[in-house]
């Protein structure tokens, strides 16, 4: 294969749009996947004159979908050499009022959905010595209330990441990023999206002095990408302004 090929879940929305866009600018062929077909096909349309994209409406919680995603994308582009797996959401409620069916669903698409993924994308990229990038949070870290199902499965990713690194050791590197405040609002389907609002407070109480973008997570998974990180594996490395190394008392 001439060229390398990303695959991104939860890619048209957010922190995943703005891999897709930095791997397309690096020379990839992304393969962008996302629930949400209106979103899909507007980032499509916006990055269509950036290289090679192609949109695959699927549910990653969906082991059918999962293993069809993976057939095609094997079938147009020859294999795979990175996937991303982004796709996540959140249900945050108390817990008396969290159904277990919105617990499950979290734990579905959060945590089954790149555990899948790395199951049906591994014998492709085992061969191309690839790579696999997991999005957990510092919610794996730290916690505000009425967060369970969301930190758990942040936790979930954490811990699924050095053990694929192990189980695939030494053909695939696995890796995950732990997001702190992204500030995605105007990353948003253009139907939904609003001004990000944020306070001269929200940037100073980062030791970074900022409020994180979606770009800052993008330029590390390009990193963990590269051959440049190739002595990295079963990491978890936090991007978050220092806020989860920072002590702070009321």
């Amino acid at each position: 294969m001439n060229i390398r090929v990303a695959v991104i879940t939860g890619g048209a929305q957010g922190i995943g749009k703005a891999m897709v866009r930095q791997f397309l600018q690096e020379g990839y062929a992304v393969v962008m996947v996302d629930h949400d077909e209106e979103a899909g096909k507007e980032t499509a349309l916006e990055y269509a004159a950036l290289g090679s994209l192609r949109f695959i409406p699927a549910d990653v919680a969906s082991e059918t979908d999962v293993a069809k995603l993976a057939a095609d994308t094997v079938a147009a582009f020859g294999g795979v050499h990175v996937l991303v797996n982004n796709a996540a959401i959140a249900c945050n409620r108390p817990i008396s009022d969290l159904a277990l069916a919105d617990w499950n669903r979290v734990l579905g698409v959060n945590l089954t959905g790149p555990w899948l993924c790395a199951k049906h994308f591994a014998s492709s990229l085992r061969v191309n010595h690839g790579t696999i990038i997991n999005i957990a949070s510092t919610r794996a870290l730290m916690s505000e209330p009425n967060t369970e199902a969301y930190s758990a499965t942040k936790g979930g990713i954490v811990a699924l990441t050095h053990a694929l690194a192990a189980s695939l050791a030494p053909d695939i590197r696995v890796n995950c990023i732990s997001p702190g405040w992204i500030e995605t609002e105007s990353w948003r389907k253009s139907s939904v999206r609003t001004v990000p609002t944020l306070t001269a407070a929200d940037h100073q109480q980062h030791w970074a002095g900022r409020v994180g973008q979606p770009e800052d997570i993008a330029h590390m998974a390009l990193h963990l990408a590269s051959n440049k990180s190739s002595f990295i594996t079963g990491a978890n490395i936090v991007v978050d302004g220092g806020m989860t190394r920072k002590m702070s008392y009321a």
